[in-house]
């Protein structure tokens, strides 16, 4: 069985067929799960406790004792870890620490004109929850991801979710990067519980992390309920977009693409290369390595959506990525640095033979929380600066309200708002006075 059917010249192909190859896998999503959800948030909401419990059994068949992990049990984590997943985690801490805390930004305070002082102040969110899915394995990078960034950043409360039982290696990884409050409930009854607060869990301002189809949507009705709390971004599944030249390493390619694919049935990945050859050679090397992977059914599910285009030079190859805007983007060229000149969109990207975008999931330093579903073309990656606010302040001499208010009243005038050109005028009637 062939391993990718999809394979297009994208020369010969219409717009409307060149669309349909860039187009997102629609997320099999029944139309019960915006009502499913909306129903969890009601019951956390108006129940608490009582529905996080409820939920826990229901979804996960855990009779939970206790929704707070004890500080001990946390603390003592380490005594659980593997000296050698411990000292990788420390090396991944180190490295994302590093990056993220060159993004810090300094305030600003300036003169626009003489008499106007304006400034800039950055204050951290004040709460903030971070979700950690469970599933087949613990999701340790996740936790380094969100819980660092928040740290750096000033954030007073960091407070964890993860469905039980939480794995050692998390409670672990939260440890080190200074989260002392971790909570023992997963899925849409975490985001609602986050959202609303209960009796053990507080409401936090904002939420960040991945998390199923029920997750994102609960973060997605989360969002537009006017209660003080926000979120990061609406995560998709994952994607990558790989462009080569005939100098690329077919195997080298192979691995990448297998890497992104094996996340879930509705990942997507892309090679996109002017060279037939290489083309050819790393469909070989798929079909080679592919059984190697333990994750074979998943990652074939998702090769069903995903392309190997070929183009005619690197320049338009650059221009699909640019009208897909991946979530990842490995550059795998002879002159990789030539090409990244013209990347206008993606999320995060990886410049030749020896950059795998698996290094980036976990530890060389940059944040591996990044737009999806094309949303690259106008945001960004997860930084510091999403755990903080930036607040502006203003403030006139007299001299510099004189100085500026027929500027003001007139635009004011423009504008047919009167009670702003008063509040101005007001002033100056009163400075004439006094004078």
């Amino acid at each position: 069985m062939d391993i990718i059917k999809n394979i297009v010249f994208w020369s010969q192909i219409n717009t409307e067929q060149k669309l349909k190859v860039l187009s997102r896998p629609i997320l099999n999503q029944k139309k019960t799960i915006t009502k499913t959800v909306s129903q969890i948030i009601n019951d956390v909401r108006i129940l608490g406790d009582d529905a996080l419990y409820k939920y826990t059994y229901k979804f996960d068949k855990i009779n939970l004792k206790s929704i707070k992990v004890k500080f001990d049990h946390i603390a003592n984590a380490s005594t659980y870890i593997n000296k050698n997943l411990k000292k990788s985690i420390n090396i991944a801490k180190k490295n994302i620490t590093l990056f993220h805390a060159s993004q810090k930004n300094s305030p600003i305070k300036l003169n626009t004109q003489i008499g106007v002082t304006c400034e800039q102040l950055i204050r951290p969110i004040e709460s903030v929850g971070i979700y950690i899915p469970g599933g087949s394995a613990p999701l340790i990078s996740t936790v380094l991801m969100l819980a660092i960034p928040a740290y750096l950043s000033g954030c007073k409360k960091i407070v964890l979710c993860s469905p039980p039982n939480i794995d050692y290696a998390i409670l672990y990884a939260a440890y080190i990067c200074n989260v002392r409050e971790i909570y023992q409930i997963g899925g849409a009854q975490a985001i609602a519980a986050l959202a609303y607060g209960t009796k053990t869990i507080p409401k936090v301002n904002k939420i960040f992390g991945p998390g199923n189809m029920y997750v994102t949507e609960a973060k997605s009705q989360i969002s537009n309920l006017l209660n003080n709390t926000s979120i990061d971004m609406l995560a998709g599944p994952s994607e990558l977009m790989i462009i080569a030249d005939e100098h690329a390493n077919a195997d080298f390619i192979a691995s990448d693409l297998i890497s992104q694919a094996e996340h879930g049935v509705d990942s997507q990945v892309f090679l996109v290369t002017s060279s037939i050859k290489l083309a050819n050679n790393v469909l070989n090397s798929l079909k080679s390595q592919i059984h190697k992977i333990s994750r074979i059914t998943i990652v074939k599910k998702s090769l069903k959506n995903s392309f190997f285009i070929i183009t005619k030079n690197l320049l338009e190859a650059v221009a699909i990525s640019n009208m897909y805007a991946p979530e990842h983007l490995i550059i795998q060229t002879k002159k990789p640095r030539y090409l990244l000149q013209y990347i206008k969109n993606a999320g995060s990207i990886f410049l030749g033979l020896w950059s795998p975008e698996s290094v980036g999931d976990y530890a060389s330093g940059p944040n591996h929380v990044l737009p999806t579903y094309g949303y690259a073309s106008s945001q960004s990656g997860l930084s510091v600066r999403d755990f903080q606010k930036y607040i502006s302040v203003q403030e006139l001499t007299l001299k510099g309200l004189l100085n500026i208010s027929k500027t003001v009243k007139m635009l004011a005038s423009a504008e047919k708002l009167d009670g702003h050109k008063y509040a101005v005028q007001s002033r100056i009637d009163y400075i004439k006075g006094k004078n």
